[in-house]
């Protein structure tokens, strides 16, 4: 079943009769041929006789992330809705969510930096909530760089920011910045049909020099969560065979 939550309201999307891609990356989280034990349970074996439930327990966390063809299709949006766009989908597995998430970052192609710039450019509505993940990333010792309105709000937190035109401002802008090898990381929500073009440019360049565009401000959370959790140590690679032996 698939759901949409736009505030306090739940939509179910759609419902599917199959086995979808999910039910792979949940086998390999957790050890379990779902698949066999669905089968099973078709032909009449109930789940407590597959003793499948008693034996559900993990110390470690599994994130599935998808892969997008941004990079290869030019003019087509960043920003994502409810149709599918993905082309893949990776897998990271760790003691905690997020070096998990980091490791998920990684395989799809998103190479997450430890130091650096960041550029925040925050719709109108969201400016109080993106003030404790701008905080955190400078407490890891980032710098930041905002447009007018987020900049001015960052500040009034006592958040230091450097200001940079947006694309249709003036020059020099955060495409300037993003050319010039001078930003490290993207956090851009959507701000609505004035600034379409700004986003989509910014979308595609980003994607075109293969700096990490973060759209969604639950996304931005956990990536700063993920920057912290990594710092400057290697990720430590867990292989499924290992860690289902037992199984």
């Amino acid at each position: 079943i698939q759901y949409a939550l736009q505030g306090d309201e739940l939509f179910v999307l759609e419902v599917n009769p199959r086995a979808s891609r999910t039910v792979p990356f949940v086998s390999k989280a957790t050890g379990v041929n779902w698949v066999q034990v669905a089968t099973r349970c078709i032909v009449g074996q109930t789940l407590n006789e597959q003793k499948i439930i008693q034996n559900l327990e993990f110390n470690h966390f599994a994130v599935k992330e998808v892969v997008f063809p941004f990079n290869r299709f030019e003019g087509v949006s960043t920003f994502l809705g409810p149709e599918m766009r993905s082309t893949g989908e990776v897998m990271g597995i760790a003691d905690t969510f997020s070096e998990a998430y980091s490791k998920a970052l990684y395989a799809s192609g998103d190479y997450l930096p430890t130091k650096g710039k960041v550029f925040i450019s925050i719709n109108e509505r969201d400016h109080e909530r993106v003030v404790p993940i701008a905080q955190k990333l400078s407490e890891l010792g980032f710098e930041i760089i905002a447009t007018r309105g987020t900049g001015e709000t960052l500040r009034s937190h006592g958040i230091e920011s450097e200001f940079v035109y947006k694309v249709n401002e003036g020059r020099p802008n955060i495409i300037d910045h993003m050319k010039n090898n001078d930003v490290q990381l993207l956090i851009n929500t959507p701000l609505g049909s004035e600034s379409y073009y700004d986003e989509r440019i910014v979308g595609e360049t980003a994607y075109r020099m293969g700096l990490p565009l973060i759209t969604t401000l639950p996304a931005a959370k956990a990536v700063v969560a993920a920057i912290e959790a990594i710092g400057n140590k290697p990720l430590k690679p867990i292989k499924l065979q290992e860690l289902w032996d037992d199984k």
